[in-house]
């Protein structure tokens, strides 16, 4: 079975989610819709079930799920087998969600890497529960995390506290101007949706809402508006006055986590990785 399939398959089993499913794996929503067609086609069955707002596994769907999970996890082992083969070089695997990508490991992967000139990385971006399933499977060394996963196997560091901050592209705004004029919503997590919900629930509904801060980002840099982003991935456009710092609406924190596992062999160097992300400077 081709792996991108399969890759798709569980990510929108997941996600429930055409659109978020297509976010998640950076790819657009009708290349998703394609490739759960053409693995429906070529299975002969309907892996989900179709409705508004209700995406649905069907009794085959449940099936080939674990399936594929154990189908993916082997192929990556492999691929990390023969990697390990082929030179003396250790190996280690980290992920991040998209968003934190975007609002962390994006400014500090050079001098992980830089710092480790023994060490092989493979770096990707996967969700949250993809990440700590493939933690406790032994296929995956680092995870780097918005919400921490609470599992006895895993050990769970805060490496972090991240400023997010209040920006417009509009030079003069007010709390109303900043939630009326083009607001994009970005799920920065959890404790950020609790937050905001609390702190903002009767202002005006987002006009777009993304999982992404770069979308987000990019959006209100071509199009104006205002969002919620990190400050360590404002800071250049404040300084240039292609942002304005909101002073009227109040800031959030999100702690950044590492989670890896207990038994990992390779603890020295995750432990000098873990070091490296906490010295990242906002």
């Amino acid at each position: 079975m081709d792996k991108e399939l399969l890759k798709t398959f569980v990510e929108v089993s997941q996600t429930r989610h055409f659109g978020r499913a297509a976010e998640n794996l950076y790819i657009t929503q009708s290349a998703v819709s394609f490739r759960i067609r053409q693995l429906e086609q070529s299975l002969g069955v309907d892996l989900f079930v179709r409705q508004r707002n209700n995406i649905q596994l069907t009794e085959p769907g449940e099936r080939l799920l674990n399936h594929a999970k154990v189908i993916l996890t082997a192929m990556h082992r492999a691929k990390l087998d023969v990697a390990l083969a082929s030179n003396s070089q250790q190996h280690l695997s980290l992920s991040g969600a998209p968003n934190v990508w975007d609002a962390y490991l994006h400014f500090g992967i050079n001098q992980i890497v830089s710092s480790m000139p023994d060490v092989s990385f493979v770096a990707d971006v996967k969700a949250q529960q993809e990440s700590v399933r493939l933690l406790l499977e032994r296929a995956l060394d680092i995870a780097v995390l918005f919400d921490p996963p609470k599992v006895d196997e895993l050990i769970v560091r805060q490496v972090k506290n991240l400023s997010i901050i209040p920006v417009s592209t509009f030079k003069y705004t007010n709390r109303d101007d900043f939630f009326g004029k083009q607001y994009v919503y970005v799920d920065w997590g959890n404790a950020f949706s609790l937050w905001h919900t609390k702190q903002y629930g009767g202002a005006v509904p987002p006009y777009f809402r993304t999982s992404t801060g770069r979308i987000a980002l990019e959006l209100i840099l071509q199009c104006g508006g205002s969002a919620f982003l990190p400050k360590i991935l404002a800071a250049d456009f404040i300084q240039k006055q292609q942002l304005f710092f909101v002073e009227s609406v109040e800031c959030s924190f999100r702690d950044v986590y590492v989670a890896y596992h207990k038994g990992n062999e390779q603890l020295k160097h995750i432990e000098t990785v873990v070091n490296l992300l906490a010295s990242i400077a906002e």
